[in-house]
């Protein structure tokens, strides 16, 4: 498999296992020259022994001085290949693990991107933090036993053949004792991927409190419960601490393990081939040769060990990224959606993007779409179009050329192409289910033309619906960054989208402008600056359908009446759907439905809706609803008491000031 720098390939994630194969034969040449370098590296180390056993018997006890010169320099030319051996091993194995580390980032952001809004509702920002570090450096570490790992193999071999060549015994005391050291730590390694497992699940929770912590410090500081939850975070950090007791128990036995067990087996060889040079079996060059290659064996088998530790820990880790990998985000193309490194798509006329407004703009999708829905348009007598679904296996449908009605049927609420329409609920999460089926982002038969929106491929949707909502993330960056998302435009289109969102007091207020600088999710901005970002984005962005989720919710009601005219001015003739209940926003719409209990219960102007509706105005209007039931109850007590009390008293005592009606 061969993948460009950008593009990481299409993962394996079947399992932990297979996904670890994947990334290891998605770098087959390098992993080879790995594994060569590595053998090469680890043999070569098994030469010197071999080389100084000669040297002894050949040149040092006979006196021979040309031999134990030649003997020598080999020895040197040996140490100065295995040096350059190991430099090269340590390059190629840093390449492989770097490799592995960034190929799994870039599978698992593709994936967050692939999964949009859904994510948030599927896994926790921590849990995701967790994944994209820690658990692509363990899998990146496992491949390390592709290099010396496979060489340990080796040198076993060639150590047990050199071995045969001095004395039978010996070989078979080799042959037996390496496997018998890795069974005996076999079970080790087993409790420690167990402790591994529960302390990857134990991290995950409490990084997920502690991103709720520092995310809701101020809301938390202001309810008093900012105790409450730190006190959740000391639980888990008690516990994790515990779990964290148990990997590292396992790990040290691990540690003892690889380092005393081959000590002691050296120990034992060298006795019985003392025992062996004692007795003339073999000579003492022999004798030093198999201290040479036992003490040598140490190495391989420190790695035959490090390795299994390594391969469990990563098959924790994979788990963790393959579980990820295997959410489908909602509404999705799933017949055809690919995991993988996620695709931008732009507008056809590289005006604006759909979506989310969020993440910089960038909108991710599986670049493998198929078809899921077909629809056949069904014309109504009431001139509504009715989507029929038809075999999954067709190819997707195209989208409505031109600007279409979005209908809703779970609601009954229709936009209408080229005007401002408003979306007004009792229940705001009614108005945001609304929103969310007609930008695709959970499954629904919501229509669009003639066709059913699940029936399109889903970019083609990302590129003309732009959903923009107030939980859209403003990364750190500059304000312009943040404002013009993949963009590069203008200073003049900046600043237009800056005016339409009211925002011009934001740029003016920082001490750079637009090239100030945000924290991360614009916490030094207030929540209504941060909401006008947002919309400025939304705006420059420029998609055809515009859905926005009360994006005047945290504002005054004078920037709110400027954010509506200015918003109502800049989408003139372009489709556009807002959710709220503020008056100042909704005298601005062309047409508002009032939704009750998620089902369209009127439809018409602002105005009209007030007058005809007391729930409505009730609900967008409650000081005026107020202040009419005080003046007809006021009017029914006048009533009353003109009825009961004689004329000549009311003249009596009728004020002498300025009247009542005059002050009001």
């Amino acid at each position: 498999m061969v993948a460009s720098p950008t593009d990481p390939g299409t993962p394996d994630h079947r399992g932990p296992a297979r996904y670890l194969w994947w990334v290891t034969v998605s770098q087959r040449q390098r992993v080879a020259l790995g594994a060569l370098l590595g053998s090469a590296w680890m043999v070569c180390l098994t030469l010197p022994p071999y080389v100084l056993s000669h040297a002894i018997d050949d040149g040092l006890r006979p006196g021979d001085r040309s031999a134990l010169f030649g003997w020598s320099a080999a020895l040197f030319g040996i140490g100065v290949l295995n040096a350059w051996l190991a430099i090269m091993r340590h390059r190629t194995m840093t390449r492989i693990r770097l490799d592995a580390y960034f190929r799994t980032v870039r599978v698992v952001v593709g994936q967050a991107t692939r999964l949009g809004a859904a994510l948030p509702r599927r896994l926790s920002a921590g849990e995701v933090v967790t994944i994209g570090h820690s658990d692509v450096g363990v899998i990146s570490q496992t491949l390390t036993v592709t290099g010396p790992g496979v060489g340990a193999v080796v040198s076993y071999f060639v150590v047990a053949a050199l071995l045969l060549s001095v004395s039978v015994l010996l070989a078979v005391v080799v042959l037996v004792g390496v496997p018998l050291l890795a069974v005996l730590v076999g079970p080790f390694l087993g409790r420690l991927q167990g402790a591994e497992t529960d302390y990857r699940e134990r991290q995950g929770a409490l990084a997920a409190i502690l991103g709720d912590l520092a995310g809701g410090l101020r809301v938390l500081n202001g309810l008093g419960g900012k105790g409450a939850f730190a006190a959740r975070y000391r639980e888990g950090s008690r516990k994790l601490q515990e779990e964290g007791y148990r990997v590292g128990s396992s790990m040290s036995w691990i540690q003892a393990f690889g380092l005393g067990l081959p000590t002691l087996f050296l120990a034992a060889v060298t006795w019985l081939a003392a025992r062996m040079a004692a007795q003339g079996t073999i000579t003492v060059g022999e004798l030093v040769a198999v201290y040479g290659y036992v003490a040598v064996l140490v190495v391989p088998v420190t790695f035959f060990i490090e390795g299994g530790y390594d391969i469990g820990r990563g098959l924790v880790a994979a788990r963790r990224v393959v579980d990820f990998l295997d959410l489908e985000p909602e509404g999705s193309d799933v017949a055809g959606a690919g995991v993988g490194g996620g695709v931008e798509f732009r507008g056809g006329s590289g005006a604006g993007t759909g979506g989310r407004s969020g993440a910089g703009d960038k909108i991710g999708a599986g670049d493998k779409i198929g078809g899921r829905l077909g629809a056949k348009g069904k014309i109504e007598a009431g001139g509504r179009v009715e989507a029929e679904p038809v075999d999954r296996s067709t190819e997707p449908l195209r989208a409505p050329t031109a600007p279409s009605v979005l209908r809703d049927p779970q609601s009954g609420v229709e936009v209408a192409p080229g005007i401002l329409t408003a979306l007004v609920s009792a229940h705001g999460s009614d108005a945001t289910d609304v929103v969310d089926r007609l930008g695709r982002f959970v499954p629904s038969p919501a229509t669009w033309g003639p066709v059913r929106l699940d029936a399109v491929a889903l970019h083609e949707i990302r590129a003309r619906i732009l959903v923009a909502d107030n939980d859209a993330d403003l990364f750190a960056g500059t304000l312009r960054a943040a404002v013009s998302g993949r963009w590069t435009p203008d200073d003049d289109a900046v600043a237009r989208a800056v005016d339409a969102a009211a925002a011009r007091d934001i740029v003016l207020g920082l001490p750079d402008g637009l090239d100030a600088v945000l924290e991360a999710h614009g916490r030094n901005l207030s929540g209504g600056q941060r909401q006008r970002i947002r919309l400025a984005r939304a705006l420059l962005a420029g998609p055809e359908v515009l859905l926005a989720v009360d994006p005047t919710s945290a504002v005054d009601a004078h920037t709110a009446a400027n954010m509506a005219a200015r918003l109502r001015a800049a989408r003139k003739g372009l489709t556009t759907l807002v959710t709220s209940t503020s008056p100042l926003v909704l005298d601005q719409a062309d047409a508002v439905y009032y939704l009750v209990d998620g089902r369209v219960a009127a439809v018409g102007r602002h105005t009209e809706l007030l007058a005809e509706h007391p729930s409505y105005r009730r609900l967008v209007s409650p000081g005026v609803e107020e202040e009419a039931a005080a003046n007809e109850a006021g009017e029914a007590g006048g009533n009353a008491a003109e009825q009961h009390t004689p004329r000549s008293h009311e003249l009596s005592h009728r004020p002498t000031g300025p009247s009542h009606e005059a002050l009001r």
